[in-house]
């Protein structure tokens, strides 16, 4: 439909480089639907479980990154089997590399996590957590936050889970709605946007291979919006694609240095924001916001 957020961002050509979650630690708890507006309030989560991940944030050490909670759920909401173990998540940030950090730990019952440090869930470390080497493919499908999610969202999860089911999840909320489908694949950290199934199974088929799809790239998780259009920019003037070809090395007011061709070229990049043409940021959402709009000037140093 024309008024739907996503074909009015589209139609404006909104640029979706720079969109992607400010947050660098995930924690991913297995909640079979439905789903409310509010995930963890409004999804059936034990009252005390949902007040424990829902304080996370006061948790997070001075300096570390911000954490992020998500609910998810295998493709097509199946009802859960009784007594099945749930699946829990984290992934955080790895010493001296671009890619994060997976843990899976099953779990009898979600209160089991009530036993967890809430410093340490908050840092994406899960006791007696095993590590997760696979991909991972986060869609987001919630349609009680927004009903493009859903619509294109749902779409895309099961075309992905056909090809990677034990990889695939439907997910509550990654922001960015008028970007939909849209994704965030693990351990990249890269988070994808307005795909379809065919084109959500190239994309996720170049990460599995260790490429960036950069025209479906929002950018990446963890990152500050001004580092994730420099790093986008960057790749797109040197046709750099591979996971590692590009790496922030630090950010500041307004510019970001990176490491470009495995560190051995330095790139400074100035960026330059301004506001854009206020339009909706979501279906149902009857205020009107300005998304910035990001320039980029990129030096060799």
């Amino acid at each position: 439909m024309t008024d739907r957020c996503t074909a009015l961002s589209a139609a404006a050509g909104e640029d979706q480089a720079g969109t992607a979650p400010g947050e660098g630690v995930w924690l991913l708890v297995e909640q079979p639907g439905p789903w409310g507006r509010k995930a963890l309030r409004e999804s059936e989560l034990p009252a005390e479980v949902a007040a424990l991940l829902g304080g996370l944030g006061r948790h997070v050490a001075t300096g570390a990154p911000d954490v992020r909670v998500q609910l998810v759920r295998r493709p097509g909401r199946a009802d859960p089997t009784p007594g099945a173990p749930r699946t829990v998540l984290a992934a955080r940030p790895s010493e001296g590399a671009g890619v994060l950090v997976v843990e899976r730990l099953l779990v009898d019952d979600l209160r089991d996590l009530l036993e967890h440090d809430p410093a340490a869930l908050a840092a994406g470390r899960l006791a007696g957590a095993a590590p997760y080497d696979g991909p991972l493919w986060l869609v987001c499908t919630n349609g009680r936050r927004d009903v493009c999610c859903a619509e294109l969202g749902r779409p895309v999860a099961a075309a992905l889970a056909e090809r990677w089911p034990a990889a695939t999840w439907e997910t509550t909320h990654l922001g960015g709605h008028r970007f939909s489908a849209t994704l965030l694949a693990l351990p990249t950290g890269v988070v994808l946007g307005r795909l379809d199934p065919a084109g959500a199974v190239a994309a996720c088929g170049a990460l599995a291979e260790g490429e960036v799809p950069l025209d479906a790239t929002r950018g990446r998780a963890g990152l500050p919006a001004s580092a994730q259009v420099a790093e986008l920019a960057l790749r797109r003037r040197l046709g750099l694609t591979g996971i590692d070809d590009v790496r922030v090395v630090a950010t500041g007011d307004g510019w970001v240095e990176l490491a470009a061709g495995g560190g051995s070229g330095r790139w400074y990049a100035a960026v330059t924001s301004r506001p854009g043409v206020p339009r909706p940021a979501s279906c149902g959402d009857e205020k009107r916001k300005a998304a910035p709009v990001h320039e980029v000037v990129l030096r060799e140093v």
